[in-house]
C-alpha cells in the first residue's frame, strides 16, 4: 500500500479502548478511535470530571482526586478502569504512564493489550546512558559525555573535566527536556546537579544524571520510527524540532529545511538501527542532534518510547494515522506498506499553544476559560490544510496541576513558506479568553526573519526574546494616535470600552441601556469625563479617559484629559454574527473585529447568574492576540497603594520587599535560612508546579524573612518571603500623612457593585480565584528562572 492511502485494512483492530491520558492527546486518541468504530474510554482525576476528553468519550471512569500520583499516575486505578470496563487494551498517549514499564507489566498481568513497545525496549530506552552505550555499539554516532548511571555527584564533578564545558546536565530517567540543566563552568556544576536531581527524583522517582557535551548553535531533529511484531522496521522522515525555550520544544515542522535526500537516509537508517538493537515495537522516535553548520554529522540523543507531541505534522506530510497504525500494531497486525511506499508530500509547521504568560517570563497560567473559539479547524489526520487538535472548550477550569498545554495549531502547504502562512492565519483566528496564552507570542516568532528563512538553532528563541525587549532607536516622528493606533493600544481602548459595558447588553452597573444609562451627562453641563484605569499582565496600569457611551465616546490614552488629544471611538456588535461577545471597534479612521468579555457579567446576562468578582477583569480578542485587564475599583487602588507605602522605608529606617509567587504549585526547597543574610539575586525558594521549577530570589540585598516550608501548597501572588534591608543613616523616611490611606475618589469610576471575591478551592489545596488568570500584580516580581516541562 501507498502510506499516503487510506488504510488497507478495514477490520477493527479492537473493540474496546482505554485511553490512560488527559487534556490534547485523549482527544486525538478518541477521535481516530471513533472513526475506526472503536469503543473509547476515558479516565479522569477530580479536576478533569468536566473536562473535554471526559465527554468525547463513550464512557468516563473516575480513578483519583487531582494530583497526577493520586490518579492519571496510579498503575493499578488505569488498568483496573480498563477491566471494568471491558477494554481490550490501553493506549497511554504521551507523557504520564506512557514510558513505564509497571503499565506494561500489569496490562500483561491482566490480560490487557498495551499500546506501545515491550518493558524491555522501554527500559532499556528510558536510561540514558544505557541507551547511549548500546546504540554506539551499532554504529549509531553519540556525543560525548558520561555513559555510567548511578554516579554521585563527586563522580561528576570529576567526569566534568573530561567532558569539557560547557556541559547539560541530564536525568537518566525521564524525557522531554525535563530537569536539563546547562553548566558552563565548574562553578556553575553544584547547582546545576542540585536542580536536576531534585526535579529528576520528584518527577521519574529516580534522581541519576549524566553529563553530555554541550552543542552551541545546535539543530534538534528527529525521526518517526514504525516497527511491527514481523520484523518491519521503517522511518517516516524527519522532524525539527529546533525552535525551543529552555529545552522545550514550541514550534516543530517536517520535513526539516536543513535536511537533504542524502541527509535524510542516513537519518532514517540510524534511526531504523536503533529502533532494531532493543527488538522496538509501535511508534517511536529517534531524537538526534545536528550541528547548525553541519547537518550531516548528527549524533543520537535519546529515543522516545511513545507517541510525540508533534506526531501530527508527518500524519500531514505523509497521510499516515500514526495512531491507527500503533493500533495495528499492537493487535498483532503487520505494516501494510513498506519503506518505498513512503511520501514525504509538502511541508507541515506545528505551534504549541500554551496557558502562560510570556509578559512574566512565561510563567504558567490557570483560570476558566470564558471564550473559545477554534476558527472551525477541525482535529485529527483528516484535517488539512489546517488542522487545531485541542483539549479545551469553554468553560474548561485550566489548574496548575498539569502540563499547561491547551491545544496545537498546525498547517500543511505545498511548501514550507505556505505552510507558514497557514499557520500564521490560523493562530490569528484562535480565540482564548478569560486564561492567558501564548498565542500572540507563537505569531511574533513566526514573522522572525530567522524563522521564515530556515536558519534555526536551538538559541533562536532566546535571542529573539532578548532582541524583543532592547529598545528601538528612530528619528522619525510619532504619529499622532488618530492614524496610527498600535495594537497594544486598540487592545486597552477595547478594554477600557468593554469595561463600560456588559456582555448581555446591559451597562457596566447592571442596568439596561437607556436614558439612565451612565455616560457622563449632566444636567446644565458638558459630559463628565470617566476614567477608567486598567491593569495588564505585567502590572501596568493603563488609563483611558472616555466620554459619551462606548458606542459614541471620545476617548484619550493617558493618565490626564490632557495627556493626548481624543479620538473618537465606538464599540458596537457586529452585524451577523450569532456571538454575542463579537464586535466592531472604531478608533480614529481605523474599525477592527473585537471580542470581549467583561467578567462583572460573566454568566447568562441575567443579574442572579452573576459571578462577581474583585476587580473585575475584561478580556479583549484584538488584531489576533488577545488580552487580559484588571479594572481597578477604588478599593483596589486603595490596596495598591498601601501595599506600595508597606515597601517604602519606615521609621526605624528599613524597608521591605516582598517575595511573591508567580505560579501555584508546591514549595519544593527552601535554601537559606530565616533571618539570613542574602545578595540580591539569591535563592529563597522554589515552587514546583505544572512540570516547571521555578526559583523565587531576592529582589535586594537584606535579610531574608521566610513565609513557606518544603512542601507547601502556595497559590499566585502568595507572599513567600520578605527581604529587609537596612537603608541609608540620610534616607528620607515618609510619614504616614505624607499620603491619604484612601484613593483619590475624582479619579477613579468603580465600575462594578461587586466588592467582595468569590473564591473557589483549587486543585493544590490552596485558595484561589478560578476566573482571573493573573489578578493585578502589587508589587515587582523576581525574575523567573524556571526548568523545563513537559512532554516534547
Amino acid at each position: 500500500m501507498n502510506a499516503t492511502s487510506p488504510s488497507a485494512s478495514s477490520a477493527r483492530p479492537f473493540t474496546t479502548v482505554l485511553v490512560a491520558n488527559r487534556g490534547e492527546i485523549a482527544c486525538r486518541v478518541i477521535g481516530t478511535l471513533r472513526r475506526l468504530g472503536i469503543r473509547s474510554v476515558a479516565v479522569y482525576s477530580d479536576a478533569d470530571a468536566g473536562s473535554r476528553h471526559v465527554r468525547e468519550a463513550d464512557v468516563a471512569v473516575r480513578i483519583g482526586p487531582a494530583p497526577a500520583a493520586a490518579s492519571y499516575l496510579d498503575v493499578e486505578a488505569v488498568v483496573a478502569a480498563a477491566v471494568a470496563t471491558g477494554a481490550e487494551a490501553i493506549h497511554p498517549g504521551y507523557g504520564f504512564l506512557a514510558e513505564n514499564p509497571a503499565l506494561v507489566r500489569a496490562c500483561e498481568r491482566a490480560g490487557v493489550v498495551f499500546v506501545g513497545p515491550p518493558p524491555d525496549a522501554m527500559t532499556t530506552m528510558a536510561d540514558k546512558a544505557a541507551a547511549k552505550r548500546l546504540v554506539a555499539t551499532h554504529g549509531v554516532p553519540v556525543l560525548p559525555g558520561t555513559l555510567d548511571d548511578g554516579l554521585s555527584d563527586a563522580d561528576l564533578v570529576a567526569a566534568a573535566a573530561c567532558v569539557g564545558f560547557p556541559l547539560l546536565v541530564k536525568p537518566v530517567a525521564g524525557g522531554g527536556g525535563k530537569g536539563m540543566v546547562v553548566a558552563r563552568s565548574a562553578e556553575d556544576l553544584p547547582d546545576a546537579l542540585a536542580s536536576a536531581r531534585r526535579v529528576a527524583a520528584s518527577s521519574f522517582g529516580d534522581d541519576g544524571l549524566l553529563l553530555e557535551r554541550l552543542v552551541e548553535r545546535p539543530r534538534h531533529v528527529e525521526v518517526q520510527v514504525l516497527a511491527d511484531t514481523h520484523g518491519t522496521v521503517l522511518h517516516l522522515g524527519e522532524r525539527e524540532c529546533t525552535l525551543q525555550r529552555r529545552h522545550q520544544k514550541v514550534v516543530e515542522e517536517a520535513p526539516s529545511p536543513a535536511v537533504d535526500d542524502a541527509t535524510r537516509a542516513r537519518m532514517g537508517e540510524a534511526a531504523c538501527a536503533v529502533a532494531r538493537s532493543v527488538g522496538y515495537v509501535g511508534a517511536g522516535t529517534v531524537e538526534l542532534l545536528v550541528p547548525a553548520d553541519d547537518p550531516a554529522s548528527f549524533a543520537f540523543i535519546e529515543m522516545n518510547t511513545r507517541l510525540q507531541v508533534e506526531h501530527p505534522v508527518t500524519e500531514l506530510v505523509t497521510g499516515v494515522d500514526l495512531v491507527e497504525q500503533q493500533l495495528r500494531v499492537a493487535a498483532g497486525e503487520p505494516l501494510g506498506f513498506a519503506q518505498d511506499d513512503v511520501r514525504i508530500t509538502g511541508h507541515a509547521v506545528e505551534a504549541r499553544v500554551y496557558a502562560e504568560s510570556p509578559a512574566r517570563g512565561f510563567l504558567p497560567a490557570t483560570g476558566r476559560v470564558l471564550v473559545y473559539d477554534d476558527a472551525g479547524a477541525a482535529a485529527g489526520p483528516a484535517a488539512t490544510p489546517v488542522r487545531l487538535d485541542s483539549g479545551i472548550d469553554a468553560g474548561s477550569v485550566v489548574t496548575g496541576d498539569y502540563d499547561p498545554m491547551l491545544a496545537k495549531a498546525v498547517a500543511h502547504g505545498a511548501d514550507r513558506a505556505e505552510a507558514l502562512a497557514r499557520l500564521d492565519s490560523l493562530l490569528g483566528e484562535v480565540v482564548v479568553l478569560g486564561v492567558e496564552t501564548n498565542l500572540g507570542f507563537l505569531r511574533d516568532l513566526l514573522a522572525d526573519d530567522d524563522v521564515r528563512a530556515g536558519r534555526l538553532d536551538t538559541g533562536l528563541i532566546d535571542r529573539f526574546l532578548a532582541a524583543a525587549v532592547e529598545p528601538v532607536e528612530t528619528s522619525s516622528p510619532v504619529e499622532p494616535v488618530e492614524t496610527r493606533v498600535s495594537t497594544s493600544s486598540t487592545s486597552v481602548v477595547a478594554a477600557a470600552l468593554w469595561a463600560l459595558t456588559g456582555d448581555d447588553g446591559d451597562d457596566g452597573d447592571g442596568g439596561a441601556r437607556g436614558p439612565w444609562a451612565a455616560d457622563g451627562w449632566r444636567l446644565n453641563g458638558p459630559p463628565v469625563p470617566r476614567r477608567v484605569v486598567l491593569v495588564d499582565a505585567t502590572g501596568t496600569e493603563r488609563t483611558v479617559t472616555v466620554t459619551g457611551t462606548a458606542e459614541d465616546a471620545l476617548v484619550t490614552l493617558g493618565d490626564t484629559p490632557d495627556g493626548g488629544e481624543p479620538v473618537r471611538a465606538s464599540l458596537r456588535p457586529a452585524v451577523g454574527h450569532d456571538e454575542p461577545r463579537r464586535g466592531l471597534l472604531a478608533l480614529g479612521a481605523t474599525t477592527v473585529t473585537v471580542v470581549g468579555m467583561n467578567m462583572a457579567h460573566f454568566g447568562l446576562g441575567k443579574r442572579a447568574n452573576f459571578m462577581p468578582t474583585a476587580p473585575t477583569e475584561v478580556w479583549v480578542h484584538v488584531d489576533g492576540r488577545s488580552a487580559g485587564f484588571t479594572v481597578l475599583d477604588r478599593a483596589t487602588t486603595a490596596a495598591r497603594r498601601r501595599e506600595a507605602r508597606a515597601v517604602e522605608p519606615s521609621s526605624s529606617g528599613a524597608a521591605s520587599t516582598p517575595v511573591r509567587v508567580d505560579m501555584p504549585g508546591t514549595v519544593t526547597a527552601v535554601p537559606v535560612d530565616d533571618g539570613e543574610q542574602v545578595a540580591a539575586g539569591r535563592t529563597l525558594v522554589v515552587v514546583e508546579a505544572m512540570k516547571m521549577e521555578h526559583a523565587l530570589v531576592a529582589p535586594t540585598d537584606g535579610v531574608a524573612r521566610l513565609r513557606v516550608r518544603p512542601g507547601d501548597q502556595v497559590r499566585l501572588d502568595q507572599v513567600a518571603a520578605v527581604v529587609e534591608r537596612a537603608l541609608p543613616e540620610d534616607t528620607p523616611v515618609p510619614s504616614p500623612a505624607d499620603e491619604p490611606d484612601h484613593a483619590d475618589q475624582t479619579d477613579q469610576t468603580d465600575q462594578t457593585d461587586h466588592a467582595d471575591t468569590t473564591d473557589h478551592a483549587d486543585t493544590t489545596g490552596t485558595t484561589a480565584p478560578v476566573a482571573g488568570a493573573h489578578p493585578a500584580p502589587t508589587a515587582a516580581r523576581p525574575q523567573a528562572d524556571p526548568a523545563t516541562r513537559g512532554a516534547s
